[in-house]
């Protein structure tokens, strides 16, 4: 974690006005997480955040959730974004993904992946470093996946780098009952 105390504050129920409690109605029944109690505060843009990072995490989303999730934990991990990180290797282990894969995305696409998981680990890794999938790994992607799909590794990594740069700025915290990663410390 970046930061060891919220620079914006999650806000308690008690806090909410209208529009701040119709925005977070889309996360209920259940607990609200903290990045979305940080993110009220601005509800109006809350609510189309949720609209967009909906289509990331839908079945619209191309990408089989495993894949997705893939994208999404080496994005995480590169941004250095211990909160994104924590909840999804959650998501991902429900999704399919072991926990010696999940440490593996740590060490990048040359710690024993087969092809197309490594093409999605490359093209997440020249994402976070230039913004830019090379003709190389556009081509192996595209020996894997669909032109959509591919799209959609994408649209993924990008949604989830702005992800990760709001949480560690905002300097939000980990929800009650989570623990940080090891590797996370410090950042």
């Amino acid at each position: 974690m970046r930061l060891t105390k919220p620079r914006i504050r999650p806000l308690s129920d008690a806090e909410l006005g209208p529009e701040q409690t119709e925005a977070l109605e889309a996360f209920r029944p259940g607990p609200v997480l903290n990045i979305f109690r940080t993110l009220v505060h601005a509800p109006k843009a809350l609510t189309r955040f949720n609209q967009w990072g909906g289509y990331v995490l839908s079945r619209r989303n191309d990408l089989p959730a495993r894949e997705r999730e893939i994208v999404i934990l080496r994005t995480g991990y590169l941004c250095k974004s211990g909160y994104e990180w924590t909840q999804h290797v959650r998501i991902g282990l429900r999704e399919g993904l072991t926990e010696d894969e999940i440490a593996r995305l740590k060490k990048g696409a040359d710690a024993g992946w087969g092809p197309a998981d490594a093409a999605l680990i490359r093209a997440s890794d020249e994402l976070h470093a230039d913004q830019f999938v090379s003709d190389a790994t556009w081509a192996e992607l595209s020996k894997h996946f669909t032109e959509k799909q591919c799209m959609d590794v994408v649209f993924t990594a990008g949604q989830y780098t702005q992800v990760s740069m709001f949480l560690n700025t905002f300097g939000v915290q980990l929800d009650e009952g989570l623990t940080l990663d090891p590797d996370l410390k410090g950042f």
